[in-house]
């Protein structure tokens, strides 16, 4: 009878994962099909993109290149990399070091502050708009990449997130056994400290990438010139006031698509013990 019951609980067993997986895979293909049906719509002439839906490669995939090699779209790469990894250097170091005092350090107003923080997340980039845009022109840095990598630093999402992840990642006991050996507080957060955040930096860092480079509204006010359009504004620019070449811009998003993919590929283990251990820890 033991061996009989032991053998349904395995069956049960092996029945619920096959299960599982087969959930898992057609959530997999659903989650898939927008992607696979950009890189198919880029490969019809506009007209035919409007007369059903496509899932079988088209023919006219070279124009499509062609057109979308009208316009400097390495220039454009280039441009979208530097603002997106600049934006990621400012975002994890600033966002890093503002959770790490936050969480570890004790001082008058901490929690007023993170309140504050958090406040500004329910403030829509729009309203702050015009006002930056006087800032920048002030410090003379319209006509540069700088407006658009400078204020992801100012990230209170990251800010956020590290904090909520450093509050329990990182034990205070750790903290205090370095500065009684003799560490000074940058050697504590840069040697010690940093290596406990590697998960939720990964994390912030990928999600800060994806942000500046798929930005389109700060891009389109604050860069005026052509040499320094990013990907979605040089995506943006195949359009004109009497033709817009959907199957080129489509294919240009498609293109755009991945070094993202890429990213994720190499660190999706890193993303997802990121956001499990943030989603435990709140």
């Amino acid at each position: 009878m033991a061996d009989i019951s032991r053998t349904g609980r395995v069956m049960r067993g092996g029945l619920a994962s096959f299960f599982m997986i087969l959930v898992m895979t057609v959530i997999a293909v659903i989650s898939l099909i927008p992607f696979y049906s950009m890189m198919v719509m880029g490969t019809y002439y506009i007209n035919d993109l409007f007369t059903g839906i496509k899932m079988v490669p088209g023919n006219y995939v070279l124009q499509n290149l062609k057109t979308l090699f009208t316009v400097p779209i390495f220039k454009y790469y280039r441009n979208s990399f530097t603002a997106a990894a600049g934006s990621c250097v400012l975002c994890v170091l600033i966002s890093s070091m503002c959770g790490y005092a936050i969480a570890k350090y004790q001082f008058r107003a901490r929690k007023f502050l993170f309140r504050f923080v958090l406040f500004t997340l329910i403030v829509p980039t729009q309203l702050g708009l015009i006002a930056f845009m006087i800032e920048m022109k002030f410090l003379g840095l319209l006509g540069t990449l700088w407006p658009i990598i400078l204020p992801n630093g100012a990230s209170a999402f990251g800010v956020f997130w590290m904090t909520s992840f450093i509050t329990e990642a990182i034990p205070n006991e750790v903290i205090e056994s370095a500065r009684i050996d003799g560490c000074n507080e940058y050697s504590i957060f840069f040697r010690i400290s940093l290596p406990f955040m590697r998960s939720a930096v990964v994390t912030l860092a990928l999600l800060s990438f994806l942000w500046s480079w798929n930005a389109l509204l700060v891009p389109l006010v604050v860069l005026n010139k052509e040499a320094l359009f990013t990907l979605p504004l040089g995506i943006k620019s195949l359009s004109s006031g009497f033709r817009n070449d959907y199957g080129a811009q489509i294919l240009g998003l498609s293109v755009g698509t991945i070094p993202i993919l890429v990213f994720f590929s190499f660190f999706s283990k890193n993303l997802i013990s990121g956001l499990s251990a943030v989603a435990v820890k709140g």
